[in-house]
């Protein structure tokens, strides 16, 4: 993935995501929104900040460059961006004893910059080729799962507002 790509991609998903944040709500809560945007205030809805733009950029950049070393490589960091949201949210709200929205902001956009950067490092080295379809399976398995857990969430603390 090209430098130049990457920071397009790094902007694209910072405000795309950002918009997001607000898409369900503006709809006026058109149920369709809220499967690519969050539905509430809990981890795993803003988890789909990520996800979704990531997902949407992917399409839109595809072009005749793009190899297995490239996907699997934007695979790997759409899920570890995506992942990142809640490892880091629950760890430093564990050491602060409550969440923040400066925080919660800055991790987004942290996170967004990690999967860039992880996209681009395993483009470039294709460690990551010959697991293409497992990655690409495990974008689609959580695809599926924020579909099913917008509407039908588990009563677990991911899916509630903290």
């Amino acid at each position: 993935m090209k430098k130049y790509v990457v920071i397009i991609g790094i902007i694209f998903v910072w405000v795309i995501g950002t918009l997001f944040h607000f898409a369900y709500e503006w709809s006026g809560e058109n149920p369709v929104v809220g499967l690519l945007s969050p539905v509430n205030e809990s981890v795993w809805e803003h988890m789909k900040l990520i996800f979704f733009p990531m997902v949407i950029f992917g399409l839109l950049k595809r072009d005749g460059e793009t190899n297995s070393c490239q996907t699997s490589g934007y695979y790997a960091g759409m899920l570890t961006g995506t992942f990142l949201i809640p490892v880091v949210f629950y760890i430093y709200t564990a050491i602060l004893g409550k969440s923040s929205l400066i925080l919660d902001i800055l991790l987004f956009y942290f996170s967004v910059f990690i999967a860039f950067a992880i996209s681009r490092y395993f483009s470039k080295n294709c460690l990551l080729q010959k697991y293409n379809k497992w990655l690409f399976a495990a974008v689609l398995l959580l695809m599926a799962l924020f579909f099913v857990f917008t509407y039908a969430p588990p009563s677990l603390p991911i899916f509630m507002t903290p």
